[in-house]
């Protein structure tokens, strides 16, 4: 009867799926994002940083930046009154496998120059850990 009980509660239950950095972004698609934040959401099971890019034709186009889970950004120091709408802000990241305007986010660089790592750890991202960047 316990186990009828356990599975009906966790069949009730929505489950959202978790995936890999390989499933959705490229490694090979580095991008680095400059533009206002137009919309922070600070929700399980990622963090989404909306900016607004300026391309180089002048024409604008929001991205969808990924990063970790709130809990991970907080104690890494970055807070959600940290990223105010309007502020500008750098995003380094890699772009989505079907080349639309979202990316996972690796680093953030706030107008007064601090930088927070973004990622969640394991992730399968290249250089996952804060510091392990190589790239030039």
């Amino acid at each position: 009867m316990k186990y009828v009980l356990a599975l009906a509660f966790f069949g009730a239950c929505r489950i959202y799926a978790h995936h890999a950095f390989g499933a959705e972004f490229d490694p090979n698609l580095p991008v680095l994002l400059k533009g206002p934040v137009v919309r922070i959401e600070w929700i399980n099971p990622h963090t989404w940083i909306h900016l607004e890019v300026t391309k180089k034709d002048g024409s604008k186009e929001v991205w969808m930046v990924e990063g970790g889970t709130p809990n991970s950004l907080l104690r890494r120091g970055l807070k959600r009154d940290s990223l105010k709408i309007g502020q500008v802000i750098v995003v380094d990241g890699y772009q989505s496998k079907d080349r639309t305007t979202r990316a996972n986010g690796r680093d953030v660089t706030l107008p007064d120059g601090q930088k927070f790592f973004l990622g969640s750890s394991g992730t399968g991202a290249p250089y996952d850990a804060p510091g392990k960047d190589q790239r030039k």
